[in-house]
């Protein structure tokens, strides 16, 4: 079976780059969304002693997940449902993971917070979320002007959290990336 990757618009090579992916780390997608945009590729990356969580709040979405993981055999995906906007809501321990992921996720919400809540209940010290959205309106499919993330309060809050911005940088012609350093 031949799998849509979603890679198109975003390279997820650059995002575990700018994040420092490695081998046997701890990670989640929030969002993950059908394509396991991040999930399949970074499984790779992480090999068989690293864990990556694709966490999503359609159970359509982890069932396809699900079920294209165990075609390519890749052990190390275990999928999640939660509704990542509410804090404690994700079944993975909190303080373990060593990146969060939230790839076209924050436009699909009007408020980041509780997202950025859950995702740093998650982390470990000295980890990091990567956010990686839409910022700018130049395709047809592209979120609406007021959905675009409003990557201003994504800085406030990391000021307030204890994150340092760690990177900020294009991916591609219409998406921003920040890399979110938990420094504590």
């Amino acid at each position: 079976m031949v799998y849509h990757s979603g890679n198109q618009l975003i390279d997820p090579h650059l995002i575990f780059e700018k994040s420092h992916l490695q081998s046997g780390m701890h990670v989640a997608d929030l969002g993950c969304g059908k394509t396991g945009h991040i999930v399949f590729p970074g499984a790779s990356v992480l090999g068989d002693r690293g864990v990556i969580y694709a966490v999503d709040i359609m159970k359509d979405v982890l069932s396809f997940v699900d079920k294209r993981a165990r075609v390519e055999n890749l052990l190390n995906v275990h999928t999640v449902w939660s509704n990542i906007e509410k804090l404690g809501s994700t079944a993975i321990p909190q303080g373990t993971l060593d990146i969060v992921f939230l790839v076209n996720t924050l436009h699909q919400v009007s408020e980041y917070e509780g997202i950025l809540e859950e995702s740093k209940r998650l982390l470990k010290d000295k980890g990091r979320i990567v956010v990686v959205d839409w910022h700018h309106r130049s395709l047809s499919f592209a979120p609406k002007e007021n959905s675009m993330v409003r990557f201003d309060e994504i800085y406030a809050w990391a000021r307030k959290n204890n994150f340092v911005v760690q990177e900020d940088f294009e991916v591609g012609k219409n998406h921003r990336g920040l890399v979110l350093y938990r420094h504590n």
